[in-house]
């Protein structure tokens, strides 16, 4: 931490079927980053594309650096689950070193919630993840239907609700907006 000050690590929880969880959870890196706190994003999902959020976040290296651990996003009934079930336990065994490892002053499992929405890993196994946080680590959680266990544990929760997008307009998705 920058600081003596005394900080509470906060559980924070962006979820909904709208737009921008993880914007904002890149937003509060940027601010954290600002302050002088070292950020580490994993990316549950998200692997291989190339989005803008990394080329920009690159820059801000080694105080803030994003993994993408994922295989890309999945449907229900896939044949390749087993891979995303992998890559997907591998991330969440990184996250559990990562965080004891007192490097960070915040990390992000961006899309952790759609990963325990589509059983890539255990809703008990997030709840223990955050029960053994370190009490001055900040842990951001982001992606759809988040689990009410998650939200009861949590302490700032928002949800982003989707009122109108382009995408129902025909209009497909554009580098700098969507990726």
């Amino acid at each position: 931490m920058p600081n003596n000050d005394y900080v509470h690590g906060l559980t924070i929880v962006h979820t909904g079927n709208g737009k921008g969880k993880t914007t904002a959870a890149l937003g509060l890196a940027i601010r954290a980053w600002g302050e002088g706190l070292k950020i580490l994003i994993l990316q549950f999902i998200k692997g291989g594309w190339k989005y803008g959020e990394l080329k920009a976040l690159n820059k801000f290296s080694p105080e803030i650096t994003v993994k993408q651990c994922g295989e890309g996003f999945t449907r229900r009934g896939n044949t390749d689950i087993e891979k995303h079930k992998q890559a997907a336990q591998n991330a969440l065994n990184e996250a559990k070193d990562e965080m004891l490892s007192s490097k960070w002053d915040m990390i992000i499992l961006d899309e952790i919630n759609y990963a325990i929405d589509f059983d890539l890993i255990s809703l008990q196994q997030v709840l223990d993840l955050i029960e053994h946080k370190p009490e001055t680590l900040h842990l951001v959680l982001t992606g759809r239907n988040a689990k009410p266990e998650i939200i009861d544990k949590a302490d700032l929760v928002t949800e982003m609700t989707e009122i109108k997008h382009p995408f129902k307009q025909g209009i497909k998705a554009q580098k700098g907006v969507e990726f």
